[in-house]
C-alpha cells in the first residue's frame, strides 16, 4: 500500500465518523423544531426600520409589533396569521431548518414578511424570534426587523 493509499484510507474513515457525528446533530435538531406547538403569539419590542429616499437610507425605531401564527402543519408546511386586531393577515409558507422554522408570508402587493422562530429557551420558556419586512411605499424601499419572542398560546 502506498503512502497515499494508506492517507485516503484514514480520510475515509475520518469522514465516515464525521458524517455518522453531524447525521445525529441534525436529527436531534430537528427533533427540537419539530417540537413547535400549532398556535404562537409573538411580540417584537425592539429592532430598526428603514426607508430610501432622495439616494439615502434612513433609520429609525419601529413600533413594537404583536401577532399569532395560527393552524401551524409542518407537514404540510402551511399555517395562518392573525393580526393583533384579529384579522387574518393571510397565508403563511413554512420552511423547516435545523432548531428554527421560518414563516413566510407574501402579501397582495408582493412584498414579503419572513419570521423565523428558533427552539424554546430553555431558561425564559419563550422561542427566540426575529420577523423582517420587506415592502415599499410609493416606489421607495422600506424594511424593518423585529427582535422578541414567540410563546404558547
Amino acid at each position: 500500500m502506498t503512502r497515499c493509499s494508506k492517507l485516503g484510507v484514514l480520510d475515509l474513515g475520518v469522514v465516515r465518523g464525521f458524517t455518522a457525528a453531524a447525521g445525529l446533530c441534525v436529527l436531534a435538531g430537528a427533533a427540537a423544531a419539530e417540537d413547535v406547538p400549532k398556535n404562537l403569539v409573538c411580540s417584537f419590542t425592539s429592532g430598526a426600520s428603514w426607508s430610501y429616499d432622495a439616494g439615502v437610507f434612513h433609520s429609525k425605531p419601529p413600533s413594537p409589533l404583536s401577532f399569532s401564527i395560527e393552524e401551524i402543519d409542518l407537514e404540510q408546511q402551511k399555517a395562518t396569521l392573525q393580526t393583533e386586531n384579529g384579522s387574518t393577515g393571510g397565508k403563511l409558507s413554512v420552511v423547516r431548518a435545523i432548531n428554527a422554522n421560518h414563516f413566510i408570508e407574501i402579501v397582495n402587493e408582493g412584498f414579503m414578511n419572513l419570521t423565523t422562530i428558533y427552539d424554546k429557551d430553555a431558561a425564559s420558556g419563550k422561542h427566540p424570534a426575529v420577523h423582517s419586512r420587506h415592502f415599499g411605499i410609493l416606489g421607495q424601499p422600506v424594511f424593518s426587523q423585529y427582535t422578541g419572542f414567540c410563546s404558547d398560546k
